[in-house]
């Protein structure tokens, strides 16, 4: 069976980080290693605040790894990180053999950004408003919302 790439985003306990990430990545790439994975590229991605708690953590670090490995490693993989106190949780993807190239290429660049942010116009000093002119439609009928039923009536 052929090797394929995959993609794991681990959440570990930042109790046990500690500040120490380079540990936490070796023994990340022990895990990987043992269970005869090659570390392709891997990198910090992002520290936060958890939208729930997970195993009664209300924060995360989130660490990004590539590895090339046989599919029936997998198992294994994933039973060590259930069994590791480090990580909180993990999700595997295999990447389709055409975007690999790209996909380690952001991953090993150190200047890419985690998240892509969305910039909006600017708001009006006087009025709070975007300068779009306020007729925005907000699902929840937020601030200066105009719901398309009642331009229907209109």
């Amino acid at each position: 069976m052929a090797a394929k790439v995959y993609e794991c985003m681990f959440l570990l306990d930042t109790n046990k980080v500690a500040g120490d990430v380079q540990a936490a990545a070796q023994q990340l790439h022990g895990l990987l290693e043992r269970n005869h994975a090659e570390v392709l590229a891997s990198r910090p991605w992002d520290e936060r605040r958890l939208a729930y708690p997970v195993k009664n953590h209300k924060k995360g670090l989130y660490y990004l790894t590539y590895f090339r490995s046989e599919g029936t490693n997998l198992i294994n993989i994933e039973r060590d990180c259930v069994l590791s106190e480090l990580i909180l949780r993990q999700l595997t993807l295999r990447i389709d053999a055409k975007l690999v190239e790209d996909m380690l290429a952001l991953a090993r660049d150190e200047h890419a950004m985690a998240l892509q942010t969305i910039t909006q116009e600017p708001a009006d000093a006087e009025t709070g408003r975007s300068e779009g002119g306020g007729d925005e439609y907000h699902p929840r009928g937020g601030r200066g919302g105009r719901r398309p039923a009642e331009d229907a009536k209109e």
